[in-house]
């Protein structure tokens, strides 16, 4: 992966302490660039700064610089809330501190421990005078890596890039695969795209490209084309593909076009399995027979597209999913990192594939999910669950495949208009 890798192949790493101890400074000694203003005056920073970069030999990762988790007041609550949400989506978090070693510190410290985050404490401003020995000794005996530094007279810094590889997790660039898995190198992967208003102009959208690029890493043959090319492109191939993968939006047609003994899934399920837990997803989306009328609906976009025409989280998923219940049901919507939470408005939580978004975070909104038993679903698991292929979509994954048949006996949907 390249300086130009994605986010959501970044690992995150994110900075965390009191006001003015010196994480902004730090930030920029670590990336060699003016990336965050630094200023003596506390609460400089009020939104999260992130500055992608290389850092060799471990691969590319984004740091996240964020507000001061002291903050006073009404808007320094809002600080801390954005704070908060970025210790969902961090996969290695620094605590930042210029010695003292308090409640802040140990609550930010108890918070990424909870979420099973690596933990690097920073003593910065070590031209000033170091922490009290205690502390590193109690943190070391938690096994808790400590450096001592100086983000302005530059001592320490070699050692804290050091710290930082080694705090990192061993396994984050290990292969994740999006498709690759499914078949073998040498197969033929047939990838159904769309091309409708929503469509970028000139490009194709994030899911597509990973998928494609996932595949040629794996030596699999792709072949491409809009869904009223899949029956030709399937008469004209010598041998029935290996796997076909289409928009989830095109599901219907392009299950008829697909001879039955074809494996088939969308973009959206191979990313609720690559970005999060595909099989607590498949058992939220059970959760789509037990709704009624009055019931509300969340649909989280990791994204913050601007939505036009048929968008497919506020018109057509809600259409799909009325016509299958039959019931009278209320849809909101939030977008980015807009995640709520307390959930306990919704009767179900329809999530999109994130691919904006980063593992971390998407596994921390099933875990919020699960904890306050609220069920998680995908837009893909969705759709073909409304549109009666369910089982279908699922045959590529043995595990989630039998989560459902284990939990429930398939129900018969409705019929539906297809789009």
């Amino acid at each position: 992966m390249s300086q130009r890798a994605p986010r959501n192949l970044r690992l995150h790493i994110g900075l965390f302490g009191r006001r003015n101890v010196g994480k902004s400074s730090l930030l920029n000694a670590i990336t060699r660039q003016e990336v965050a203003i630094v200023s003596a005056l506390p609460g400089t920073t009020t939104d999260p700064v992130e500055k992608p970069m290389e850092l060799l030999p471990l691969g590319p990762v984004v740091f996240i610089d964020t507000a001061g988790i002291d903050d006073e007041g009404a808007l320094g609550e809002l600080r801390i809330a954005r704070t908060r949400r970025v210790l969902d989506r961090t996969d290695l978090g620094v605590i930042v501190t210029d010695g003292e070693w308090g409640r802040f510190e140990q609550g930010l410290l108890t918070a990424l421990v909870e979420r099973k985050v690596g933990v690097l404490v920073v003593f910065n401003k070590a031209d000033r005078g170091g922490p009290d020995p205690a502390v590193r000794q109690r943190l070391a005996g938690e096994s808790v890596a400590t450096v001592l530094c100086s983000a302005l007279s530059g001592e320490g810094l070699e050692s804290l890039r050091a710290a930082l590889l080694a705090a990192a997790p061993a396994d984050y660039f290990e292969a994740r695969r999006i498709a690759a898995d499914l078949v073998s190198p040498g197969d033929l992967v047939v990838l159904v795209v769309p091309i409708d208003k929503e469509a970028p102009k000139g490009r194709l959208i994030l899911p597509q490209v990973q998928t494609i690029r996932d595949l040629l890493d794996g030596e699999v043959v792709c072949v491409v084309t809009k869904e009223r090319g899949l029956r030709t492109v399937l008469e004209r191939l010598r041998q029935p593909p290996a796997l076909v993968v289409t928009d989830s939006q095109a599901f219907l047609k392009v299950a008829a076009d697909t001879p039955r003994e074809v494996p088939m899934t969308s973009f959206s399920i191979l990313f609720a399995r690559f970005q999060g837990d595909l099989v607590e997803q498949v058992r939220g989306t059970l959760a789509i027979d037990r709704l009624t009328t009055g019931n509300r609906v969340l649909v989280a976009e990791a994204c913050s597209h601007h939505p036009i025409g048929e968008d497919i989280g506020r018109v057509k998923i809600p259409r799909w999913l009325t016509q299958h219940t039959g019931a009278r049901l209320e849809f909101d919507t939030v977008q980015g990192r807009d995640f709520p939470e307390d959930l306990s408005p919704w009767a179900l939580v329809i999530h999109c594939g994130s691919c904006m978004g980063n593992r971390r975070e998407m596994l921390a909104r099933i875990l919020r999910c699960r904890q306050q038993q609220v069920p998680i679903t995908n837009y893909g698991l969705t759709i073909a669950y409304s549109l009666g292929i369910f089982e279908r979509a699922l045959e590529p994954f043995p595990a989630a495949l039998e989560a459902f048949r284990a939990t429930s006996t398939p129900a018969r949907a409705r019929p539906v208009e297809s789009f």
